[in-house]
C-alpha cells in the first residue's frame, strides 16, 4: 500500500461542482487517483455508479478500490477548492497521528465574501448521524480495512448509513482529530436554508433513512456496553398527594409580544383536575414584567415568580418552579413563544401519565409562522420513537419533542442544568435512561417561529457552542449508561 500518495473520492451530487472539482485535484501533487461517486454516469473513467452512494456496499467498495494509506472523502454537494498545501497539512497530520479521521476548519464564500467556517472537537458522544465534518476530511485506509468487515454486519442492504456507519466503527478504536485550521474553502450550491434542515431527521420523506441510522446507532451502544434495555425501566408510583395535580411551567424574558397569547392558552385548558401556572419571570425589561403581574392578580391559578438571582438560564427558572410548594404532581411545559394547541392537551397528558405510568411525556408539536399559519414540515410527531428502543435513539437525535411533561417527584430529584439551550434535552436523557416516557402522536402544541426566536438566525459560533454542549451532555449520558450496566452485571 503507498504511504506516500493520497486516494481523492469525490461523492458527487452536482455536475458543475464536481468537474470543477475534479480539475482542482488534478493539480494536486500527493493525489495519485481520483474516484467519482455518483448515480448518474457520466463518463468518467474512475466512476463508482450506485444508486445509494452512501450505502455500505459503497462505502465498501470504495475502500476496496483504495491502494493508498489515505482517502481524502470530499463532499460534492458545493463547490470544494483545495490547495496543495492544503492536502500536505492533512496528510502530515495523520502521519504525525493515531487519528482514524482527520478533518478542519474551512472557508465559506458567502455573498462575494470569504467567512471562516470553524468547526467543533469530536468526542465520544458526538453520535449524532448529522455531526459536521465539513466537505472534506481524510480517513486512515489501514485501519479502515481492518474492521470493514463490520461494515456490513448489521444488515448487507442498509441504502444511507453507510458512511455514518464506518464513522461509528472508527471512534470505538480511533481518535477524530480536528485541524483548527481553515484548510479549504466551500461555495454553497445548495439552496436548503438553515431552517429546513433542523428538521430533516423527522420530516416524513427521511424516513427510511431514520430506521437505517436508529439501527447503526444502537448496534454501537451495544459495542460499547451504553445499550439500555426497554425491560429494566422503573414505572412510578403516581398516588402521591399534590394539591394540584399540574403545574404548568412558563419560563420567560422579555417576550412582552407572546406572553399573553402563551398564558391565555394554559388558562384555556379543560380538565377535571386542579391545575396553576407558574409564569418566572427572568426579570424582563420589555414590559412583561407588567403584563405577566397584571394577570396574576387578575386569576388566581396563574402565580408570578420573579427570582431572587437575575443569573438564571432557562434551566434555572425551570428549577425555580418545580421546588415551589405550590408545584402540581405533574410540571407541563409551555415556553412563552408557543401555545397549547386546543383546550384538552392538559387532559391528554395526564391521562397518559395514568394510563402508562410513566415517568415523563412527550406530546406532538406543529410548526407556525408568528400568525400561526402552518409552516414546513408542519407537524414534529417523532414517530422515529418506539417503545423498545427510543431511549437509545434519543442519543442519536436532536431533540425529543413538545410538550414535555414530568413526574414532579422525580424530575425533582434530577433537576435541569441552569442553561438555555439543550437543558430540555439533558433531563429527557435523564428519564429516558431510567422512566418510560409516554407518547402523544396527535398535535397539542403550536410551536412558533419568529425572527425574535428562531434557531436558523444563529451565528456559527453559537451554533457550534449548541451542538458541542448537547454532544457533551451524550458524552456524560454513554458514560452513566456504561457505568449502569457495569453494576447491573455484578
Amino acid at each position: 500500500m503507498d504511504s506516500k500518495k493520497i486516494t481523492a473520492v469525490i461523492f458527487s451530487y452536482n455536475s458543475i461542482s464536481h468537474e470543477k472539482i475534479l480539475s482542482n485535484l488534478k493539480s494536486i501533487n500527493l493525489i495519485s487517483e481520483i474516484f467519482v461517486v455518483s448515480d448518474r454516469d457520466s463518463g468518467y473513467r474512475n466512476l463508482i455508479l450506485s444508486q445509494h452512494p452512501f450505502s455500505g456496499k459503497t462505502i465498501k467498495e470504495i475502500i476496496e478500490k483504495v491502494s493508498t494509506r489515505y482517502v481524502l472523502i470530499i463532499i460534492g454537494s458545493s463547490l470544494v477548492e483545495l490547495s496543495n498545501d492544503c492536502v500536505e497539512k492533512l496528510f502530515l497530520k495523520a502521519q504525525r497521528s493515531e487519528a482514524g479521521w482527520i478533518y478542519s476548519d474551512y472557508y465559506r464564500k458567502q455573498n462575494q465574501k470569504i467567512i471562516i467556517h470553524p468547526l467543533i472537537d469530536y468526542q465520544s458522544g458526538s453520535i449524532r448521524d448529522d455531526f459536521d465534518f465539513g466537505n472534506c476530511f481524510l480517513l486512515d485506509v489501514d485501519l479502515v480495512k481492518e474492521i470493514i468487515e463490520d461494515l456490513l454486519s448489521i444488515n448487507n442492504d442498509f441504502k444511507y448509513s453507510g458512511l455514518y456507519d464506518l464513522r461509528l466503527l472508527i471512534s470505538r478504536s480511533k481518535q477524530f482529530l480536528r485541524i483548527q485550521e481553515p484548510l479549504y474553502t466551500v461555495q454553497k450550491t445548495d439552496v436548503s436554508s438553515e431552517s429546513d434542515k433542523m428538521f430533516e431527521y423527522v420530516n416524513p420523506k427521511n424516513r427510511d433513512a431514520q430506521i437505517e441510522m436508529e439501527k447503526v446507532v444502537t448496534h454501537h451502544l451495544k459495542k460499547i456496553n451504553a445499550f439500555i434495555d426497554s425491560m429494566q425501566k422503573k414505572l412510578v408510583e403516581l398516588e402521591v398527594e399534590f394539591k394540584n395535580e399540574v403545574s404548568v411551567i412558563i419560563p420567560v424574558k422579555n417576550r412582552a409580544n407572546t406572553i399573553v397569547d402563551a398564558i391565555q392558552s394554559a388558562l384555556n385548558q379543560k380538565t377535571n383536575f386542579e391545575f396553576n401556572i407558574f409564569v418566572v419571570d427572568n426579570h424582563s425589561d420589555d414590559g412583561t414584567t407588567n403584563l405577566v403581574r397584571a394577570i396574576s392578580t387578575e386569576n388566581k391559578k396563574v402565580i408570578n415568580i420573579i427570582p431572587q438571582r437575575n443569573d438564571l438560564g432557562i434551566g434555572g427558572c425551570w428549577n425555580e418552579a418545580i421546588q415551589h410548594v405550590a408545584c402540581g404532581k405533574f410540571a407541563v411545559q409551555l415556553d412563552s413563544d408557543d401555545l397549547y394547541a386546543n383546550e384538552n392537551t392538559l387532559q391528554k397528558i395526564v391521562d397518559k401519565f395514568y394510563e402508562e405510568k410513566c415517568g415523563m411525556v412527550i406530546g406532538s408539536y406543529k410548526l407556525t409562522d408568528f400568525h400561526l399559519n402552518e409552516i414546513p414540515p408542519g407537524l414534529i410527531d417523532h414517530r422515529e420513537w418506539t417503545d423498545a428502543n427510543g431511549h437509545n435513539n434519543a442519543l442519536r437525535i436532536n431533540g425529543l419533542g413538545a410538550p414535555r411533561a414530568f413526574f414532579t417527584p422525580v424530575i425533582r430529584k434530577i433537576k435541569f442544568p441552569d442553561v438555555s439551550y439543550g437543558e430540555d434535552y439533558a433531563v429527557g436523557l435523564a428519564f429516558s435512561r431510567e422512566y418510560k416516557i409516554g407518547r402523544i402522536y396527535d398535535c397539542l402544541y403550536l410551536c412558533r417561529r419568529w425572527e425574535g426566536n428562531t434557531d436558523s438566525l444563529l451565528s456559527i459560533q453559537k451554533q457550534n457552542e449548541n451542538n458541542f454542549y448537547k454532544d457533551s451532555l451524550r458524552t456524560n449520558e454513554i458514560k452513566i449508561r456504561q457505568e449502569l450496566n457495569r453494576e447491573r452485571s455484578l
